[in-house]
C-alpha cells in the first residue's frame, strides 16, 4: 500500500509540473549551444605546423547562438549535418550553411554562429586545427 501511495505522489507531482514544461523547455533553449568533443589529438609527422586537432559535435537548439569569439592560432572547419546555421565573421558578409555544407573560418577572426530557427535544431561537426596548444582554444570577445 505504501508503494501505491508513493507512486500516486510522484504522478501528482508530475501532473502539477506539466503546465510548466513548455516554459522550462523555452528557458533551456536560450542557453549556449552544446559542444561535445569527440577527438583531441596531437598530430604526428606534420612538422609541428599544426600541433593539435580538436573534433567536436555542436548542437544548437532552436534560437541559440554562440557568442562573438575567436580562436587564437586555430582555424575552424564547420560542417552542418542537420538544419541551417548562420555564420557571421566580423567585417565580412553573413553566410548560411545548410545541411551538407561546410565552411572554414581562418584563425584569429572574430565570429559567431547561430540557429535562427524557432523550431528546428542544428547539428554540426566542428574541427579546430591549431598551431599552438599553449594558447586558449576559444576567447569570447563580446556578447
Amino acid at each position: 500500500m505504501k508503494m501505491i501511495r508513493r507512486e500516486l505522489l510522484y504522478l501528482a507531482g508530475a501532473a502539477a509540473a506539466l503546465p510548466y514544461v513548455p516554459t522550462i523547455a523555452w528557458a533551456q533553449t536560450q542557453t549556449a549551444p552544446k559542444l561535445t568533443q569527440i577527438l583531441r589529438k596531437d598530430l604526428e609527422s606534420q612538422g609541428e605546423t599544426v600541433q593539435e586537432t580538436i573534433v567536436s559535435v555542436v548542437d544548437f537548439a532552436p534560437g541559440t547562438a554562440a557568442p562573438w569569439h575567436k580562436h587564437p592560432g586555430a582555424q575552424e572547419l564547420l560542417h552542418v549535418f542537420e538544419g541551417s546555421l548562420v555564420v557571421e565573421i566580423e567585417g565580412a558578409a553573413v553566410t548560411r550553411l545548410n545541411a551538407g555544407e561546410a565552411g572554414i573560418i581562418a584563425a584569429d577572426l572574430v565570429h559567431l554562429a547561430r540557429n535562427e530557427s524557432t523550431s528546428a535544431s542544428v547539428k554540426a561537426l566542428v574541427v579546430h586545427s591549431r598551431a599552438a596548444r599553449d594558447k586558449p582554444l576559444v576567447v569570447v570577445v563580446k556578447n
